[in-house]
């Protein structure tokens, strides 16, 4: 067993750093306690509630920072720290007004619908809004898009370790995944939940150092923004709105109505509201009031988010000494845009830093992809296997389902990592999955919770033709590179503002065909739509608390700090 081993060593590409005893240390130690914090809740999740909801028994804070982990994983911080390098502080928007009127709209408007109606899933509520077809659609569509995100966390791990360690790409992809299909098999969402707590500190205690270190050596961040004007004269890197008025004056190529509807609207609410990724952790709150303060608590701790994935990007702009290329200019030898954060940390981290930054990186990587296997486990057994294959079993058989389909998941993510290759960077394939399948479905939701006159037919054409639309024009886009005109308004636009737009123009066709469908159709009586729907569902009151603990108040206080953040940086 040890002789391949060596002659893969021999084998791997130049790498750019070396781990020390005391990194290799640190690594070991984490992976000791992730796996032990699996083997230790296997004990406490004999059921499905336990399993697929670690029993709803969160409070608001650990629901909150599981709900902010679950979508801080490698992704977040190779793709944005490669899109930041791309597009400059135009990224910092997929944080602020890409996230957080999101995040604060599903705390204070949805989440009083998802818990009454005690649902497992998004799915799940298709399925009492709209029925099993509409249910079906929406299922089948997110496992197919999880699986797909799944592999860009594995790709993401991967790279780091060929970057940092010089371990070859395919290898790593297969390490790091099975090491994830552990933990999450033995604890299921109880595991996936007390392990992005912790991963949640260990990444910005890691991912932090960069930022300190890299301004420091910039001069700050006035010093850094000289650097940039400096180094790349002819783009504006550092203002969020300032270049929004015309496709052609800021890096993206895109117009502010993109950041505003495709971003701030759909996508945003579409990603936050109803990926069941980042729902399915609030759904495991204990009580109502915990459900609604954790995204609001999610959302303060989201808006500070930037300064450890965004930063370390644009001091790459300041202090890199070479320009980066795509994934498709790669064959150089240049660095790519997804390598960015891997160079920051060579170019900062000694023995024991470099430790606690790898061991961020992997916390990252197994944070996100938790995430994404959890949630696939549940939407399988209970939305696919239970609704459409096997529907009456007993309660531990879902629940061996569940852990299975687990390591299943895993190995077809595997294959997806693959695909990850052929984009520009992570965030151009991660927006393309969000604009076919997450836009879609936020207009099927939004419109089932908030007008009674939606009808189950309705729900299940408007889904289904608001997603193959997109599909479709993903296409005639591949084919043909004019439609570009059409679709994202301008010949100068990036993957990204194509993006926003596709899944503008998607959610737009979904609302659409909901409406006219289902103002042919007859509607669900009041009765049916008792706890689904605004109108018809008696939502407990909060008038006889103190102001400070209604999450009204705090959302409040984080939408302030919002706009105060997007005058700083306009």
């Amino acid at each position: 067993m040890l002789l391949p081993f060596a002659l893969f060593l021999q084998a791997a590409p130049e790498k750019l750093l070396s781990l020390h005893p005391v990194d290799l240390v640190i690594i070991a130690l984490y992976f000791a306690m992730v796996l032990g914090i699996g083997f230790y809740l296997k004990r406490y999740t004999k059921t499905g509630e336990d399993f697929f909801l670690a029993g709803r028994d969160m409070t608001a804070w650990v629901a909150g920072l599981s709900f902010v982990a679950a979508n801080l994983g490698s992704l977040e911080l190779m793709g944005w720290a490669g899109s930041a390098y791309q597009y400059g502080i135009l990224a910092t928007h997929w944080y602020w007004i890409g996230a957080i009127p999101a995040m604060l709209f599903l705390g204070l408007v949805m989440m009083p619908f998802y818990y009454i109606s005690k649902t497992h899933s998004v799915p799940g509520y298709l399925k009492l809004r709209f029925g099993e077809p509409a249910r079906a659609v929406s299922a089948v569509s997110f496992a197919l898009m999880t699986v797909l995100m799944s592999g860009i966390n594995m790709y993401s791990m991967a790279l780091v370790l060929k970057i940092i360690l010089g371990w070859d790409i395919s290898l790593s992809i297969w390490i790091s995944s099975l090491t994830v299909a552990a933990y999450v098999f033995l604890g299921g969402l109880l595991s996936a939940i007390f392990n992005e707590v912790l991963q949640f500190f260990l990444i910005w205690l890691g991912a932090l150092v960069i930022s300190i270190l890299g301004l420091i050596e910039a001069g700050g961040w006035s010093g850094m923004v000289r650097r940039i004007h400096a180094n790349f004269p002819d783009q504006d890197y550092t203002h969020l709105w300032r270049g929004l008025g015309d496709f052609t004056s800021n890096p993206m190529g895109i117009h502010w109505t993109g950041i505003v509807l495709g971003l701030g609207f759909v996508i945003s609410f579409g990603y936050w509201t109803t990926d069941f990724l980042v729902v399915q952790r609030v759904l495991a709150a204990r009580d109502l009031r915990s459900a609604k303060m954790a995204p609001i608590i999610g959302s303060a701790f989201k808006m500070a988010v930037p300064f450890i994935v965004i930063l370390p990007g644009l001091l790459a702009l300041a202090v890199l000494p070479e320009k980066l290329v795509g994934e498709s200019m790669a064959g150089s030898g240049a660095h790519t845009y997804n390598e960015v954060l891997p160079l920051m940390l060579a170019r900062y981290c000694g023995p024991g830093l470099l430790g606690l930054g790898i061991t961020a990186l992997i916390a990252g990587f197994m944070s996100g992809m938790a995430g994404n296997v959890s949630a696939f486990a549940t939407v399988w057994t209970y939305d696919i296997y239970r609704a459409l294959i096997r529907k009456t079993a007993s309660d531990l058989h879902y629940v061996a389902m569940g852990r299975w389909c687990t390591v299943i998941g895993v190995l077809i993510s595997i294959g997806t990592a693959y695909l990850v290759m052929q984009f520009l960077s992570i965030m151009d394939y991660v927006q393309a999955l969000f604009a076919t399948f997450i836009a879609p479905l936020f207009g099927t939701v939004i419109l089932g919770m908030l007008w009674k006159r939606a009808t189950p037919a309705g729900g299940f054409w408007g889904l289904l033709v608001g997603t193959g639309g997109s599909l479709a024009m993903w296409i005639w886009l591949r084919t043909d590179p004019a439609a570009l005109n059409y679709i994202a308004l301008s010949p100068h636009a990036k993957p990204m503002a194509e993006d926003m737009y596709r899944a503008l123009w998607s959610w737009i066709l979904c609302v659409a065909v909901t409406i006219v469908v289902s103002l042919l159709t007859k509607p669900k009586t009041h009765q049916e739509l008792a706890g689904l729907v605004y109108g018809a569902t008696e939502i407990p009151s909060e008038g006889h608390l103190p102001l400070y603990q209604r999450p009204v108040f705090w959302a409040g206080v984080v939408g302030l700090v919002f706009i105060v953040l997007n005058l700083i940086f306009w």
